[in-house]
């Protein structure tokens, strides 16, 4: 039998999609203080997510004990599998331990694929989600009876069309766009902006590979939970009663989520 027919395993050129974890300080208390305060109000909220320590930002001379770092975010129970570093910081970046990984900076852009491609070349689960297409079987929600939405899908636009219950999970590489209630328990993640014309009740991450340009926006806000490039507001946090079950846009101003009222007449 030709070992490239083998029925025992595959290997296939494919992409996963991974969270950044982008180090802006060496200071390793600091970064352990404010993880230990950014995940503490939803500690299930980024758990086995896969994630690659991104040292870019810092300055030429800077270094960091990678291996701490790590050790710090499978305390938060994510899961670090690689270094993303300039070539100058490679000498001192592979005592970790970790492979290097390549990353491609979406900041700003959305990259068009085909939904079914996706679907595809995603086989694990996405780090923050995964496609409409592999929520109905995805491992990761065994409790959850999840059917299938029905897409209508442009270049770079995500048109889901039926409202999401509870477990579902929709992610998109472009924009998305939302035009049923979206339930407790639901998430919607988006490379770039979110619109959704119903109550959002659930989970909405726009702007998931660092786009700080992305936004949200919403009809009647009700959420768990808002993020954009991964600063994110729980309802830990009550909403002024000048946002809350209101229209609004959800934007970033530097790292600050602003919540600002939607005029829709």
């Amino acid at each position: 039998m030709s070992p490239k027919k083998s029925p025992f395993f595959e290997l296939r050129s494919g992409t996963v999609d991974t969270l950044l974890f982008v180090v802006k300080t060496t200071d390793l208390d600091a970064i352990r203080t404010e993880l230990t305060r950014r995940f503490e109000a939803t500690p299930e909220f980024f758990a086995n997510d896969v994630v690659a320590i991104d040292v870019r930002r810092l300055a030429a001379d800077e270094r960091v004990p990678l291996a701490d770092i790590a050790s710090l975010l499978d305390s938060v129970r994510m899961r670090p599998v690689g270094v993303v570093a300039d070539a100058a910081q490679q000498a001192w970046a592979v005592e970790s331990g970790l492979p290097f990984l390549e990353a491609r900076d979406r900041r700003g852009a959305a990259t068009k694929v085909d939904i079914d491609e996706a679907a595809e070349a995603v086989a694990a689960a996405v780090a923050a989600g995964v496609t409409a297409e592999s929520a109905a079987t995805d491992p990761a929600t065994p409790t959850q009876s999840v059917e299938p939405v029905r897409l209508a899908t442009s270049a770079q636009t995500l048109v889901i069309e039926k409202p999401l219950r509870s477990g579902q999970r929709i992610y998109a590489k472009g924009d998305l766009v939302v035009l049923g209630l979206v339930s407790y328990g639901a998430e919607v993640i988006a490379e770039g902006n979110i619109h959704i014309y119903a109550p959002l009740r659930g989970r909405a991450l726009a702007g998931v590979h660092g786009n700080h340009d992305a936004r949200i926006f919403c009809t009647c806000l009700e959420p768990e939970l808002v993020s954009i490039a991964g600063i994110y507001r729980t309802t830990e946090n009550p909403l002024p009663d000048d946002v809350l079950g209101k229209p609004v846009q959800i934007r970033l101003d530097e790292e600050k989520l602003m919540i600002e009222p939607l005029r829709l007449t």
